[in-house]
This record gives C-alpha cells, sequence and structure tokens, in this order.
C-alpha cells in the first residue's frame, strides 16, 4: 500500500470497467468486452481492456484482497482509545503491530475517543482473545482500552458499481 493517492486521469471507458469489476470481479476481459459492446456501445479489445485493468492496478487505482467465506473466520471489530501518558514513546510501536498483524483485514484511524480501528479476522473466539491479551502484554502502555465487538451475519460486502460513476465527473 502507499501514502500517495494514484493520479489517474478516469476515462468513461475506465468508470465502466472498474463499476464491471465490482459487480463481478471475476469477469474476464472477452466477456468485458461483449458487455461494454452491448451495454455501453463501447467498441473495444479485450487485449485493451487487460492492458487497461493491468495499468489501473499498477497505478493503484484499485486493490485486490481475498477475503475468505465468513464461514471460516470470525470477524471483530476493534477501537483503540489512547493512554496519552505514553503515546509518544509507544504509538508507533503499537500502530505498526496492529497493521502488520495478520489477523487485520482492515485499519484506518477516525476522530473520537477510539481513534484507530480495525477490522480482524480470526479462526476461533480463542485467538482473539489471545491476540488482545499479547497486544496488552506488549502495547498496553500506549493503549487505555480496546474495545472489540463481534461481527455477526455480514450482511453486505463490496462496493456498489454506482458509485464508480462519480470518478468521470467533470
Amino acid at each position: 500500500m502507499t501514502d500517495d493517492a494514484p493520479e489517474w486521469e478516469f476515462s468513461h471507458r475506465d468508470v465502466v470497467i472498474l463499476r464491471e469489476l465490482a459487480r463481478d470481479p471475476q469477469v474476464s476481459s472477452r466477456e468485458l468486452t461483449d458487455i461494454l459492446a452491448e451495454e455501453y456501445d463501447i467498441d473495444v479489445s479485450h487485449v485493451t481492456i487487460s492492458e487497461s485493468i493491468r495499468r489501473m492496478r499498477e497505478e493503484g487505482v484499485f486493490r485486490e484482497a481475498i477475503i475468505p467465506n465468513e464461514e471460516y473466520f470470525i470477524f471483530g471489530l476493534f477501537e483503540f482509545k489512547f493512554d496519552p501518558e505514553h503515546f509518544a514513546e509507544e504509538w508507533r510501536a503499537a500502530m505498526e503491530y496492529i497493521r502488520d498483524s495478520p489477523n487485520t483485514l482492515f485499519y484506518f484511524l477516525s476522530d473520537g475517543e477510539y481513534q484507530w480501528k480495525t477490522v480482524m479476522m480470526f479462526p476461533a473466539r480463542e485467538a482473539e482473545s489471545r491476540w488482545i491479551h499479547e497486544f496488552y502484554k506488549q502495547h498496553g502502555k500506549v493503549v487505555a482500552n480496546i474495545r472489540n465487538s463481534v461481527v455477526t451475519n455480514v450482511l453486505k460486502f463490496g462496493t456498489d458499481p454506482e458509485l464508480l460513476e462519480s470518478l468521470n465527473d467533470d
């Protein structure tokens, strides 16, 4: 992951390709050729589509992640509240521990009392408890509290293709 936003000028075709990939990430470039022709009146070869996807991927326009079916893992939302007394000396090691944990699926900063948040996945509740225990042992000085919630019944996971239309707004 890079910290820089990609520099990309979106064409109408790029947006359509992203929308169709969001709709079906497994769609082939040959299938995309047919979809673009039939639904969007865009005549382009599957080679050009493959090249566009490759370039967008390399430039960081979109990210790909393997997300196992939720039946294989349990998911949790973790929220971290800081202890300001030790923050200056301890924050970086704690942040890197969370970021680099193989259990971390999605990690972000937010405002409010709990400023670090992460969605994590574990093979079982016992593994989740062990992770929390180890985290407190190693980085408890910087964290006043971890609030964790069990994520049950994932009802939606994915990007709505229509949202991507805003990428080509002039």
